[in-house]
Parts: C-alpha cells; sequence; structure tokens
C-alpha cells in the first residue's frame, strides 16, 4: 500500500486514476508521495519514506528540487497539461489590452446612475479606444507547449508572429506553425515587436530578463504580458517604463504590492490556469506518472532526475536506484548483482545534469541484503525494489 499526501486540494477526476494499491493519509511525516499545486515545501522536513512528489502544474519554484534529488526523491511537473488555459487568459489579455476594455467597463460602472448615460458613451468613448490584433507583431518568448499554442492561435488572428526559444524541443518545432517566423537573436524580438509575451522558466539566467536594458531596446508604446513568473520582469524598469509611455500597458498574472498599484497595468489574480479543465487535466497527468513511476519505476517529466522507460517489468525482478553522475558507478552496481550470483537481464542508466537514474531487471528477486549493498555503493541516495 503506497501512502499519499495531498498538500492542496487535488482534483478528484485526478485522485481517481489511483488503484487500491493507494491510501491517502493527512500524515505528510509518513508519506511516499506527494501531490501539491502551490504550497511552499521549502521548509519542510522531507520525509525518509518519500519516493515522489508530483506538482499538479508546470511551475516547480515551490519545490525544493536540490534537496530532493539528494534524498532520492523524484519530483514530476505536467507540462502542457494546462496550457490551452493559459494560451486562452493571454489571448484575452492581448484584448483588453489592446482596446482598454477594462477602462471602458470601469468608466461604466462610474457613470452608471446617470440616466444619459447612452448620450455620454457617444462623447466619452474615443478615450478607451485602441488598435486591433491583426496586421500587428507579436514576440514569443519560449516556444513551449504554451508558447507554441499562443504563436499559432495569433497566427491565426493575422498577426505577424515571431518565436524565440533556443532550445525549442523536436515535439514543440513540428507543432509550431510554419508561419511563425523563428528569431535566434532576443533582440530581434525586442527591436520589432508591438507585443511580447514571455513563456520561460524562472531560473537565474531568466529572473527579470525584462528590464531596463530590454526595454530600451523595445519599441515605443509596446505592450509587454506575462503569463510565466512574477520574477521574470523587473519591476522598477517596469513601473518607469510605463510611466515614461515607453510600453503601452503591462498585463501581469501576478499581482504584488508593487504592480498592483501601477497606473497602465492589468494585473490579473493568477488565473492563467484556473480552469476546470486544466486542474483536471493536471491532476490526472500527475497521478498516471506517479502510478508509472511506484509501479514501474518509469520516469516521465521529472525535472531533477532524467527521463526513463523500461515499460512494464517482465523479469522476475526489478531495482530502481537514483544516484549521483559520477565516473565509474554503473559498473559498482553491475558488480554488485554479480557477486549476488544474479543475472541482468535488462537495465537503463540515464542521467540529467549532477544526477542519474538506473533500473535493473534480473532473472531473480532482489534480496534485502542485495539492496543494502546497492545502498552502500557511494554516490547512490536511494534504492526501491519495484518487484
Amino acid at each position: 500500500m503506497y501512502k499519499i499526501n495531498c498538500l492542496n486540494p487535488i482534483a478528484k477526476v485526478g485522485m481517481d486514476v489511483f488503484n487500491d494499491a493507494y491510501e491517502k493519509t493527512d500524515k505528510f511525516e509518513e508519506a511516499e508521495v506527494v501531490m501539491v499545486r502551490s504550497a511552499a515545501m521549502h521548509d519542510l522536513d522531507l520525509p525518509e519514506s518519500l519516493q515522489a512528489v508530483a506538482r499538479a502544474g508546470a511551475g516547480v519554484n515551490n519545490i525544493p528540487l536540490e534537496k530532493c534529488a539528494e534524498q532520492g526523491i523524484v519530483v514530476f511537473n505536467t507540462p502542457g497539461a494546462n496550457a490551452n488555459g493559459v494560451k486562452e487568459a493571454v489571448l484575452a489579455g492581448m484584448f483588453v489590452a489592446a482596446r482598454d476594455i477594462v477602462g471602458g467597463i470601469n468608466w461604466v460602472q462610474s457613470e452608471k446612475e446617470d440616466p444619459a448615460i447612452d448620450k455620454l458613451v457617444e462623447k466619452k468613448k474615443s478615450q478607451f479606444a485602441g488598435t486591433e490584433l491583426k496586421g500587428k507583431k507579436l514576440g514569443v518568448i519560449g516556444l513551449g507547449a504554451i508558447g507554441v499554442l499562443v504563436a499559432n492561435a495569433c497566427n491565426r488572428l493575422g498577426m505577424e508572429v515571431y518565436g524565440y526559444d533556443p532550445y525549442i524541443s523536436v515535439d514543440a518545432a513540428w507543432s509550431l506553425s510554419r508561419d511563425v517566423k523563428h528569431i535566434s537573436n532576443l533582440d530581434d524580438i525586442f527591436t520589432t515587436c508591438d507585443f511580447i509575451t514571455v513563456h520561460v522558466p524562472l531560473l537565474d539566467s531568466t529572473r527579470k530578463m525584462i528590464n531596463a536594458d530590454a526595454i530600451a531596446k523595445m519599441k515605443e508604446h509596446v505592450i509587454i504580458l506575462n503569463f510565466s513568473r512574477d520574477s521574470l520582469v523587473d519591476d522598477d524598469a517596469m513601473e518607469a517604463a510605463l510611466l515614461s509611455g515607453k510600453v503601452r500597458r503591462y498585463v501581469t498574472d501576478f499581482p504584488n504590492a508593487r504592480t498592483a498599484k501601477m497606473q497602465g497595468v492589468i494585473a490579473i489574480p493568477h488565473l492563467g490556469a484556473s480552469t476546470e479543465e486544466s486542474e483536471d487535466n493536471c491532476a490526472i497527468m500527475a497521478a498516471r506518472q506517479v502510478r508509472n513511476y511506484m509501479e514501474n519505476g518509469n520516469i516521465k517529466n521529472s525535472v531533477n532526475f532524467p527521463a526513463c522507460d523500461m515499460g512494464v517489468c517482465k523479469a522476475e525482478g526489478r531495482v530502481a536506484i537514483c544516484h549521483k553522475n559520477i565516473p565509474g558507478i554503473l559498473g559498482k552496481l553491475t558488480n554488485v548483482c554479480a557477486e549476488a550470483g544474479m543475472n541482468i537481464e535488462d537495465l537503463t542508466n540515464k542521467s540529467k545534469g549532477a544526477w542519474a537514474y538506473t533500473m535493473i531487471d534480473t532473472n531473480v528477486n532482489a534480496s534485502e541484503t542485495m539492496l543494502e549493498a546497492l545502498k552502500a555503493v557511494d554516490g547512490v541516495v536511494k534504492v526501491r525494489k519495484i518487484k
């Protein structure tokens, strides 16, 4: 029986993926699997029993990835499961920024008691006039699951779309419309586009990537959208750019104490993926990935360990090993099997940065003695008997 702890409410359709081999527990300290959305885990003491953390969403800045890796805890996310919900929110943000629809709605509310409001509308509506999206140039920074959908949708709206992503995946490249211009220099996005939307993860290299230097290169009256992570944009630089008119509107899905008060900001309360469909999709995807890992040892969409798939085990035994990516360790692991008199029928070893993952199928079940010998190999952080 695998024990699951949910740090946030997880959609029922996702939890229904788990069968009778899984038991929900309210005690974090005894969990083998943790399901999480936005709850902060950095200050939690991770129990020795914990095998996997599944984030029902794409961002994982609330999870201590390195700390988990050091304890052999595989962290999963669900890239693409909420992509359509975020795409639609980005499109909504573009429309309300281009046409000042929010300003117009607020004006109507302020004048709603005037019996002659219908006549007043004709006199005042010009102050909320905007521009159309058709024919405008859009720069999409980051062509992952969300960025590709945004780029393709805006292309169909008649925009001239430029995409930037030096690490674009093969799947994303195949999904991207041939009409989207793939740009290799980020400065070309800044200097060319009327609208710029950011869809990259928050890393040290991307933190405050929309800063004073970047904004200085942009066209006058540019509209910037951020439905990815708050800290990708430098608030000081954005406030100055809005006050000067360099930036016409800043649409953010992450209001904070600064941006919520800035004139020219359209702040949305983190609604990008807050649809029933997105939450259901993320929960189902997270649960399926956890089941595949716990029952078969396979890893898909982990952010701290490599992808690894050996399917359903048909051999007598399977062992999964989380370890450091250091020279010679694979030979030591296979030597343990040989010394135990076990024949290796199949083996997969994958690495990702400083960490690696090995699965070994054997002709007999691993004994406790053999498991302890594997754990004793220098660089191994966790050993798990799958079968």
